[in-house]
């Protein structure tokens, strides 16, 4: 009877003493094994995501010509709106050099630009991240701030070789120092728990009290530009919930984030031309 009940906790029993034994194991072992695991599987994920983009342009073929012809008419008016974009950045940007040489204040960071393609999505109650088609071959280094259209999406936290890992805005592990905009005295933005199927969003502390914020009078929240990470006023989302914290000095409250956040196909890294700014 015993050598039965044995039997059926056997899987158990070897489970735990491979875990025990995983305690034991010096640092620089997991660290390897991590890394020697990703490195394997990331071509699989990299596959994947060539597959999914070749069903998307095989699905786009099969759209009509008048389809096509009001989509090209719609990319025009983009195209030429983002170019004037352009122009009045060249002259923002002149003004910014003119103001700083005047005032005899540091340079902003600079960066280059650097286009990625999301390979993987990673969603959980404990973490949300995402893995991109680029990696130490094109120069992206840990730490980097990764942007999209609507603004932030996260925080380059690991590196390999053809891949790396963006922990996004969405998580509770992401801390940023933040603004809201028109003001510009730092609060500490964090990532919150977000479920699957639930709007994103993420917390606010030390506001200041003077500072109100509602569901009809959101405000908007952007990066503060400290700790050198982040360029300032880049949109993190919508604070639309203040409240008093308990000691009474600051308001915490609830940001709204961009719904595009867990459907991204395509984001920029900005690589600092300085390294030694991350």
């Amino acid at each position: 009877m015993l050598p039965q009940r044995f039997d059926q906790v056997r899987p158990f029993f070897v489970l735990g003493l491979i875990l025990l034994a995983w305690v034991f194991v010096p640092l620089v072992v997991k660290t390897f094994a991590r890394a020697t695991f990703f490195e394997i599987q990331a071509p699989l994920v990299v596959a994947d995501s060539f597959v999914r983009d070749l069903q998307t342009f095989w699905s786009n073929r099969l759209h009509s010509k008048d389809e096509l012809l009001q989509a090209g008419r719609q990319l025009a008016g983009l195209v030429a709106r983002y170019e004037y974009g352009v122009q009045q950045n060249q002259q923002l940007e002149a003004d910014i050099v003119r103001l700083e040489n005047l005032l005899k204040l540091p340079s902003m960071p600079e960066f280059r630009f650097e286009p990625a393609r999301v390979a993987r999505r990673d969603f959980s109650g404990w973490w949300q991240r995402m893995i991109i088609r680029k990696g130490e071959n094109y120069g992206i280094p840990v730490g980097a701030p990764v942007i999209f259209a609507g603004g932030v999406v996260g925080r380059i936290t690991e590196v390999h070789r053809y891949t790396a890992v963006v922990d996004l805005l969405t998580s509770p592990t992401f801390r940023l120092a933040a603004s809201v905009a028109g003001d510009n005295r730092p609060v500490s933005y964090q990532g919150g728990l977000n479920d699957a199927f639930q709007s994103p969003r993420g917390t606010v502390d030390f506001v200041p009290l003077d500072i109100y914020a509602s569901p009809n009078s959101p405000r908007r929240l952007v990066t503060s530009g400290l700790g050198g990470i982040f360029p300032p006023g880049l949109t993190i989302g919508e604070l639309y919930k203040l409240e008093p914290s308990a000691d009474g000095l600051f308001k915490a409250g609830d940001v709204r984030l961009d719904e595009r956040l867990g459907a991204l196909t395509e984001v920029t890294v900005l690589v600092p031309l300085n390294p030694e700014e991350l």
